[in-house]
């Protein structure tokens, strides 16, 4: 059975080495590529675009791919609305894995919006120092601000259009509750900006701006495609693949 992971995050990579090591499953992982130096998953890896719907589609059917599972991140909205048509039109089943959001809690002051540019808009009238932890290819959206200064954490170093006031600090998670409590009051930061995108990884800075007293701007990510099903880990989703494979087994 051959199992097309459309990856590039945690659970992606942990969906693979699972797959890796079940005979008769072949996981294909797919990285976008947008990640200078990603860390490869076990089984083979592609990297880049389909070429959208159409180009996922005719890949899916070239290479007799059996199951697709959507686990990219939460914020890839335009792929995971790609992987639905595409398989509805291959006729192969489609999974998706979603790491749960993140849930507030007593003392945290979260200010809640739908896009990079309602968080723009909000940040002058929450603080003037901001950590910003949205990615690097959302900085245009907050380009226009020229009074906060900007403390951008991001994999690889972003790319203008970007905040004219900004200091860029590469880093990839996990981050501990200890670095992310010393990097709030190193700089001064008043005013932090995030996606919901959960999960374990990069949660303590929640936790050290609820210390802190600082405000939280949570960007809400966009919905999974209609009725495509969801579970929320790997171990998850390795065993509605494997349901499938026997299932496939026995007739």
């Amino acid at each position: 059975m051959h199992v097309l992971i459309l990856g590039g995050t945690t659970e992606a990579r942990r969906l693979a080495e699972l797959l890796h090591e079940t005979p008769g499953l072949t996981p294909t992982s797919s990285l976008a590529g947008r990640v200078a130096s990603p860390r490869l998953p076990p089984g083979e890896v592609r990297v880049g675009g389909f070429g959208g719907v159409e180009g996922l589609t005719a890949w899916l059917g070239e290479h007799r791919v059996d199951v697709l599972i959507d686990a990219t991140h939460p914020f890839a909205g335009t792929i995971s609305f790609h992987a639905a048509r595409a398989a509805a039109t291959a006729h192969v089943p489609l999974l998706a894995l979603r790491r749960p959001g993140w849930t507030p809690v007593a003392g945290d002051d979260w200010h809640d919006v739908g896009s990079l540019e309602e968080a723009a808009h909000l940040l002058p009238a929450l603080g003037r120092r901001v950590f910003l932890t949205t990615g690097r290819m959302g900085l245009a959206a907050f380009a226009a601000l020229d009074e906060p200064w900007f403390l951008v954490r991001s994999v690889d170093a972003p790319e203008a259009p970007h905040p004219p006031r900004m200091r860029v600090l590469l880093d990839r998670g996990p981050f501990t509750l200890d670095g992310e409590r010393e990097l709030l009051r190193s700089h001064r930061i008043d005013v932090v900006v995030t996606k919901d995108s959960g999960g374990s990884a990069t949660a303590p800075k929640l936790t050290a701006a609820r210390e802190a007293g600082v405000p939280v701007v949570v960007v809400r990510r966009p919905p999974v495609p209609d009725g495509v099903p969801v579970v929320a880990d790997p171990e998850a989703a390795a065993r509605w693949i494997r349901e499938r494979y026997g299932s496939r087994d026995t007739g």
